[in-house]
């Protein structure tokens, strides 16, 4: 039938070009925005899952920084710890020197006072972003011997969980001004000899036997806390390469969720491109059918005349 109020071909092939203009407006948006998914109406599903992805690689990122802090909190307390070790050994080699008879041992123990000053520097030194490690207050409010270095940042079925690296300082601390409980500043005993790295002196030591038993003493307690110094470096140099460890983790886990959140909203370009093309002929096409079936309405015309 021939109407001329209602042309049907006119209204499908209008019908046709809104929905490639739809099409290509879609397409238009997602090569503009490089996103396929750039709010909850365009895939609800995958927006929710990349929002919450994305939120909690902020969350890995802030990981990935208190690591670095970490790091270097441990460096340089493992830096210090090296330089302790250096001291200590001076002093035990101070000590065997002054093992022979008739040296001047005040002379020697003036340099010990030295040796254990820079100890006590070092020690209170040592200090990153207001972390001491190595000389302590145990008697402190609020102290805890223990110290934690987060380390990672997980999800499980909804449920956040923080996980640490942690550093007992109970067993690193050189000083500690509570009770003397310091690898240095505690009281060792050898046979009858009580004394600590910080504290012994052997000006008044004579030649007597025991006088010598207790120079020996001193020698066997510095070699105790060198052993214990060498076994706190350990310690750190082992924490400090599990942090490394962790921070390269991090950093590759972060690549992962980036890549992950790009295969749920990222547009194909080269897809994109194609698709937009094939609907701007679809397009031009669609505008030559609307123009030919408006015209229908022309023909009508034709009926009528004489």
């Amino acid at each position: 039938m021939t109407s001329l109020l209602t042309n049907a071909s006119a209204i499908t092939a209008l019908q046709n070009l809104n929905a490639t203009n739809k099409a290509m407006q879609t397409t238009q948006d997602r090569i503009s925005t490089g996103m396929r998914v750039a709010n909850a109406s365009d895939n609800a599903a995958y927006w929710a899952i990349a929002t919450t992805m994305k939120s909690d690689n902020s969350a890995i990122s802030t990981v990935k920084d208190a690591l670095g802090m970490g790091a270097a909190t441990v460096d340089v307390a493992a830096a210090a710890m090296n330089t302790t070790s250096e001291l200590v050994s001076q002093i035990k080699a101070k000590l065997v020197a002054a093992r022979e008879p008739g040296l001047d041992r005040g002379k020697v123990q003036a340099e010990i006072t030295q040796l254990q000053e820079q100890l006590k520097s070092v020690a209170d030194s040592s200090v990153f972003s207001g972390e001491n490690w190595l000389s302590v207050d145990s008697a402190a409010a609020g102290y805890n011997s223990t110290k934690s270095v987060v380390s990672s940042f997980t999800r499980s079925a909804g449920t956040i969980v923080i996980g640490t690296i942690d550093v007992d300082i109970a067993q690193t601390a050189l000083y500690d001004s509570n009770g003397q409980l310091g690898v240095l500043d505690k009281s060792r005993t050898v046979n009858a000899t009580t004394s600590s790295v910080a504290t012994l002196d052997i000006s008044a030591i004579t030649d007597s036997a025991a006088d010598l038993q207790t120079l020996d003493d001193y020698i066997n307690i510095v070699d105790a806390a060198l052993t214990d110094v060498t076994t706190s470096a350990s310690d750190l140099g082992a924490v400090k390469n599990r942090i490394g460890m962790q921070m390269d983790f991090v950093s590759n886990l972060m690549d992962a969720v980036t890549k992950g959140i790009g295969q749920l909203i990222d547009a194909d370009m080269s897809k994109e491109s194609t698709r937009l093309q094939a609907l701007q002929v679809q397009q031009q096409l669609g505008v030559q059918s609307l123009s030919i079936a408006n015209q229908n309405s022309q023909q009508i015309l034709s009926l009528f005349k004489g």
